[in-house]
């Protein structure tokens, strides 16, 4: 297979979870290569996601490896197989790769967790939020590219709002709720869209007030992707320096238990929606 000049999220996932089967079995990268009959510098290509790895070549590795974890193998294969070019390919070269990588994750995701402490979520956000949003970055963005980054926050909603919606808890601070992002007219119009999806079976929203004594909470906004099988859910860090995917076990597991402590202290699903109702009342 060609090589690729720069994989994608996902395609680099794959490379990583072959590396992690690899080192689990004890072998180095010469002594995996000599099972495919290549050399040392394809099987590298391979573990980083610049070089593809046919469905054959993926089940004699793990047949190798000695993993017997067969939903985990099929997961792999789907991923190694996978030719889809979605939505977010119309976006390639026009905006930053994380931006597309994001979309895809999300695509192929079977559950979304978020928390969120300054902003509404983006798979809630109304283009005007959006778009007044986009406007405070520094360097100021190009009009062409401000809308480009509105448009393609509005489709990423589809994976909550298209026709095979995926489960979706997010857990909203009052601070997101009250901050006047876009005025008082865009910042109410944008509650009543919140409590408009939450009223969805397959959408939880929960506050977190002011007022929650003893609250430390999590340090930034958080976004959890759940995967085909667990072992292939994808933690998302927003920073200033960039957006992270972090798929190590343990890294996960810490992001599943903060979550879970955070939902914990929040209130629930209908306080939740009094509460931002009183809030939209107000402005």
């Amino acid at each position: 297979m060609a090589r690729r000049k720069k994989p994608t999220a996902r395609q680099e996932r794959l490379g990583a979870e072959l590396r992690k089967l690899r080192e689990a079995a004890g072998l180095k990268g010469r002594e995996a290569a000599a099972l495919l009959g290549t050399d040392s510098a394809q099987m590298s290509q391979i573990e980083f996601g610049t070089a593809g790895v046919s469905e054959e070549r993926l089940r004699r590795l793990a047949a190798q490896y000695a993993c017997t974890d067969t939903e985990l193998i099929e997961a792999l294969v789907a991923m190694a197989t996978d030719r889809t070019l979605g939505w977010w390919e119309e976006y390639r070269g026009l905006l930053p790769t994380p931006f597309l990588d994001l979309a895809e994750v999300e695509h192929h995701s079977t559950y979304r967790l978020e928390v969120e402490f300054l902003h509404i979520p983006g798979l809630f956000q109304t283009e005007d939020y959006a778009r007044a949003v986009f406007s405070y970055r520094v360097p100021q963005l190009p009009e062409t590219d401000l809308e480009l980054r509105v448009r393609h926050r509005m489709e990423r909603k589809v994976i909550v709002q298209g026709p095979n919606p995926i489960p979706y808890e997010a857990v909203i601070h009052e601070a997101a709720l009250r901050i006047r992002v876009g005025g008082r007219t865009a910042t109410r119009t944008q509650l009543t869209r919140v409590l408009e999806l939450s009223d969805a079976d397959h959408i939880t929203v929960r506050v977190i007030p002011f007022d929650l004594d003893g609250f430390a909470g999590a340090w930034s906004a958080m976004m959890y992707a759940g995967g085909a099988v667990s072992k292939l859910d994808t933690a998302v860090r927003d920073a200033a320096d960039g957006t992270t995917f972090v798929d190590s076990e343990a890294q996960l597991g810490a992001f599943r238990t903060l979550f879970r402590k955070v939902e914990s202290v929040s209130l629930d699903p209908g306080r939740s929606r009094d509460f931002i109702h009183n809030l939209a009342k107000e402005l």
